[in-house]
């Protein structure tokens, strides 16, 4: 059965996802410009930052980012051999393992924020008007 959407609503979510498109390809531009990693990696070490020492399981790192298991693994490598995590056994599933940040997966973590902010605010937030951004939130479940 399909249900008849609104073409307008159908606009908007077309537009929803270009500008999402739009301002992610502007900062990894500006990550790759400043020599740091890509935004992929920002993002599994900001979940990371924000466990703090109690680390986080990749099925709950998969669970936040909608990455595949697959895709999460190969990034999960990728960021233990630069430095920025660490995998240690789980103590409660012998099968499974924690995924904590480094100091400097944190230090990666900050130096990429510095620029990911500064273009998130110039792609998005001061191009809207605060109480948008705060509606599209709350709308999209954040």
């Amino acid at each position: 059965m399909s249900e008849k959407i609104e073409e307008y609503v159908v606009d908007a979510w077309i537009a929803l996802l270009r500008a999402k498109d739009s301002s992610l390809a502007y900062v990894e531009k500006s990550l790759k410009d400043n020599g740091l990693p890509p935004f992929a990696w920002y993002d599994v070490l900001w979940e990371l930052d924000k466990a703090g020492e109690a680390g986080l399981r990749p099925f709950e790192i998969e669970q936040q980012k909608l990455l595949s298991q697959y895709s999460l693994s190969r990034l999960l490598g990728r960021l233990e051999k630069a430095g920025y995590l660490v995998k240690t056994q789980c103590e409660t599933d012998g099968r499974g393992h924690l995924v904590t940040i480094t100091p400097q997966g944190r230090e990666i973590r900050e130096k990429m924020w510095a620029v990911y902010s500064r273009e998130y605010r110039r792609q998005s937030v001061t191009g809207w008007m605060k109480s948008s951004v705060v509606s599209y939130g709350k709308y999209w479940g954040h």
